[in-house]
């Protein structure tokens, strides 16, 4: 993995904030964001269906397989077959969109519903190469 700089002070979204000089050693981003080697995977974010909480088409999601899945949970699912993100309602039963313009997905009796992992976080790229 590529070491870059970290800068010391956090940089402002809104007015201009004045720079600060100092840097910090450079955060390893494994360690941040995979926990358990073994049982992550990652894959492509596809379609809009996810803005809502700020998963966007092309994003890349950092799935956990051992993680226990929860109510709420931003997931990766296989549901017949298809692959999907989406967010778990486990007390209706169903998996939800965070884009209003999509309706929930019922899970329903003797379909083929596998939770692959829970996405404990998202890139996001500004700029595709």
């Amino acid at each position: 993995m590529k070491r870059v700089s970290l800068y010391g002070c956090s940089i402002a979204c809104g007015f201009p904030f004045p720079a600060d000089d100092h840097k910090e050693p450079s955060p390893n981003l494994d360690e941040h964001l995979i926990t358990n080697p073994a049982a992550t995977f990652m894959a492509r974010a596809n379609g809009d269906s996810m803005q809502g909480l700020g998963i966007f088409d092309r994003d890349l999601l950092i799935v956990d397989r051992s993680l226990e899945p929860v109510q709420g949970d931003v997931v990766v699912v296989a549901l017949d077959g298809q692959l999907a993100c989406k967010v778990l309602d486990r007390h209706r039963g169903r998996l939800l969109s965070a884009n209003s313009q999509y309706p929930p997905i019922p899970i329903r009796e003797g379909q083929e519903f596998i939770v692959e992992g829970v996405v404990k976080a998202s890139i996001r790229y500004h700029r595709l190469l």
